[in-house]
């Protein structure tokens, strides 16, 4: 088996687990005997594949920027996810989960969001399934991602409130845990990240694998090579970076590049950059890094992107670190609004922020003329529209001092 998969017990290295009460147990352990042999069932793949191509959309393309690639003295693509049904990868995962979850016959479907794409695209999958739906999301990202509460609602979903901690993704995740304790029999949690008690690492990771799969075939159609010198992908909990890194864990001549979200700086005390501010904890049912204080208290995360504002990341990607397999860098957010402009500018194509990090990297890092790097393109912009439109308003000013 490879040492970048989980192990029986559901570890990834030292980290992983699950650490969950009493109460959730039965649950958790009705997922963990089945969730293999539904996800490699004949029936299952049948319609997954089914869905994934015929409603989702996929295969999303591989889309060669050369813009982007003589800006930076490289051969650039990116893995164009914005373009699946809901705009962003999450949908691979929750078309995936709600098979699973219709399969162990549960009937309520609870979520947790922070930039809203994973909350859109499990209030759609509910929507197509006919299931009961409420979405965790926090107070401030329910503000700040207004688009995506509309559309959950539109979908017939019902989005709660989370009121305590920063009102963001841990607290909305908080407040999910909380609701499913509470209604452990009928409820099914569909979680959006990589993170979570296991088995939710490793599935949530093989539901996103089909993003690494596809470039290695597409990149091969286009350049006769399955394999790029660097795959470049952001990481939140790492649920993006989990589906593009999959397929090439093993293949250690590829550079595995994860982007935390640094905020208004590393030191500045406003950040997410978990690995390089984090220590070895345990969060959401899990043992991974996280980032907390000397007594164990959990520092309330800062970022632009509320899809990266997250105190910790997925037990996988804790293990790409802690092995030196990943190569882990951050962004400011500054230098992701930068990159949002230059890639709309440069090819045409609003990213999301949370996408906007990952292309930050590409000025910050040594790239050659014959390098081949692929950025997942996690999600579109249409929801940062807001903070984007703040930021084009700055910057008219500016030109006119």
């Amino acid at each position: 088996m490879s040492k970048f998969q989980v192990d029986k017990n559901g570890y990834y290295g030292q980290f992983g687990g699950a650490y969950i009460p009493e109460l959730l147990y039965p649950n958790v352990k009705e997922l963990e005997d089945n969730y293999l042999d539904i996800i490699n069932s004949e029936a299952f793949q049948k319609e997954y594949l089914y869905l994934l191509k015929q409603y989702v959309g996929r295969p999303t393309p591989l889309y060669y920027a050369p813009n982007l690639s003589d800006k930076y003295g490289a051969h650039i693509y990116l893995k164009r996810e914005d373009l699946n049904h809901t705009g962003a990868h999450k949908v691979n995962n929750t078309i995936g989960q709600i098979l699973i979850a219709k399969h162990l016959g549960k009937k309520r479907i609870i979520a947790e969001t922070g930039a809203g794409q994973h909350g859109v695209a499990t209030a759609t999958v509910c929507a197509l399934m006919n299931l009961e739906c409420i979405v965790f999301m926090g107070e401030v990202d329910i503000k700040r991602q207004a688009p995506n509460v509309a559309r959950m609602k539109m979908l017939g979903a019902k989005v709660v409130a989370a009121t305590s901690g920063s009102k963001t993704l841990k607290d909305a995740t908080n407040e999910a845990i909380r609701d499913w304790i509470q209604h452990p029999e009928e409820t099914y949690y569909l979680i959006g990240s990589v993170v979570g008690p296991h088995p939710y690492p490793d599935m949530v990771a093989r539901l996103q694998a089909i993003i690494s799969e596809e470039i290695k075939w597409q990149l091969k159609e286009q350049t006769g090579k399955e394999n790029p010198d660097t795959i470049i992908a952001c990481v939140g909990g790492g649920s993006n970076a989990a589906g593009a890194f999959y397929h090439y864990m093993d293949d250690e001549e590829v550079d595995l590049v994860a982007v935390e979200a640094a905020g208004l700086g590393i030191d500045s005390g406003e950040s997410a950059a978990t690995s390089q501010l984090g220590e070895v904890g345990v969060i959401h049912g899990s043992k991974t890094i996280l980032m907390q204080d000397e007594y164990g208290q959990i520092i309330e995360p800062y970022s632009i992107s509320a899809g990266l504002d997250y105190p910790g990341v997925g037990p996988l990607h804790a293990h790409l670190f802690d092995t030196k397999r990943g190569t882990f860098l951050n962004a400011t957010d500054q230098e992701a609004l930068d990159a949002a402009f230059e890639l709309t500018k440069l090819e045409g194509i609003i990213p999301a922020l949370e996408s906007s990090h990952a292309l930050a990297v590409l000025g910050k890092m040594d790239l050659s003329k014959d390098q081949v790097v692929v950025v997942n393109l996690s999600g579109r912009g249409d929801k940062d529209l807001e903070t984007y439109i703040n930021e084009l308003e700055k910057r008219e000013a500016r030109n006119h001092e």
